[in-house]
């Protein structure tokens, strides 16, 4: 497949010597996500592939165009899964289709009959799900990349092991940069077994103490792997050794879902299924500390990553909304619809600005790859 690199490198030699933009786009399923998609589309689609999986080393490379239905069927195959639990957007999974289950009493959601998330895509745009809180972020299992930079020089880093680096670790940078320092080729990712038993609660509670008791619990052992509150109802999900998941049943209380209405609900949450996400208002991405107190923002609001993310449909202009989420200690991203002339990203403080501005400047000095996705110096 190295004629299919050649060709990728081609083109964006031609384009940067034209200060022509390009779209780097792999299914389209995060097009909606940061600022406005333009330029001449440079698809990596066809460049997929498993290259490498060894389950005992709890690793897997793959081409950036593999799709990531594709990469998470072949981990659950053996019993494993990528731990961040990355939203695919390419599919709506049927909230009542059958769960297989591994015999030993966890079930797992079935892989999607369709799905055009990539896995280029799914790094590029750094989204993690539910687990995020509790396991890691997407850029924390990135352990090397392959990437074309926008002179279209191919260039490595890391590897396929953890290991400490001295400088930037920019097999981890690419994770979220959303296409604007490069276009990945491969990426290799550390993965985890799949949970021996899973369980999810459900509590009536208000959102004052839905936030206390989340803030109570992350200081105490629990096998906690998410949390979601919404229309006055807490969802807990227990993840590990059965007896582990069965004590913490017993200390936090609440309503025990079947299993399938457990996992349908995590995998509406994930992506952005569940009815709280539905309606024409532009849906905003809060990160805030996670004890910080209820937002008095219009709208309504989903709390995720125990208390930490906090998801807003509303109308309110992006002022009032990032001031709020700086008040709380974080940032506000407006994630899905809305009027994006105000920015679509919490606008930088000019120590990071520098540092972004260098490294588009390092990377692609023409800046032409996906322009203005991130911020609008970047455009070219």
């Amino acid at each position: 497949m190295q004629d299919v690199v050649d060709n990728l490198s081609r083109l964006i030699r031609e384009a940067a010597s034209q200060r022509r933009p390009l779209c780097i786009r792999g299914g389209g399923t995060k097009d909606f996500y940061g600022g406005p998609v333009h330029g001449y589309k440079l698809n990596t689609v066809d460049y997929r592939g498993i290259l490498f999986y060894e389950p005992t080393e709890l690793v897997v490379t793959a081409r950036a165009g593999t799709p990531l239905a594709e990469i998470e069927a072949s981990l659950r195959e053996k019993g494993q899964m990528l731990a961040f639990e990355p939203p695919h957007f390419g599919y709506l999974p049927s909230p009542l289709s059958p769960l297989p289950d591994t015999g030993e009493g966890n079930i797992v959601p079935a892989a999607p009959k369709s799905g055009m998330a990539t896995l280029g895509g799914c790094i590029a745009a750094g989204l993690s799900g539910p687990r995020r809180a509790y396991a890691g972020a997407a850029r924390d299992f990135v352990l090397g990349i392959r990437m074309l930079d926008g002179k279209g020089s191919e260039l490595r880093f890391g590897g396929q092991v953890m290991k400490n680096v001295a400088g930037y670790d920019v097999s981890r940078l690419m994770a979220g940069s959303l296409g604007t320092l490069g276009v990945l080729l491969e990426v290799s990712l550390k993965v985890l077994p799949v949970p021996v038993w899973e369980a999810t609660l459900t509590l009536q509670t208000s959102e004052r103490e839905a936030i206390a008791l989340m803030n109570e619990w992350a200081g105490k052992p629990l096998p906690i792997t998410a949390t979601a509150f919404r229309n006055d109802d807490l969802g807990v999900r227990l993840s590990g050794a059965r007896s582990a998941v069965e004590a913490a049943i017993r200390k936090l209380g609440g309503t025990l879902l079947d299993p399938a209405q457990g996992a349908s609900f995590w995998t509406g949450i994930r992506e952005q299924a569940d009815p709280f996400f539905a309606g024409e208002l532009p849906l905003w991405r809060l990160s805030v500390k996670p004890a910080a107190p209820s937002l008095d923002l219009p709208g309504k609001q989903l709390i995720e990553w125990g208390g930490a993310l906090r998801w807003l449909k509303s109308g309110a202009d992006a002022k009032t909304i990032r001031d709020a989420a700086a008040r709380a200690g974080g940032h506000a991203t407006l994630f899905r619809g809305g009027d994006k002339s105000a920015g679509v990203f919490h606008p930088l403080a000019p120590a990071l600005m520098k540092i972004h501005r260098r490294l588009k400047q390092t990377f692609d000095p023409a800046g032409i790859l996906n322009p203005g996705r991130m911020y609008d110096f970047l455009r070219s």
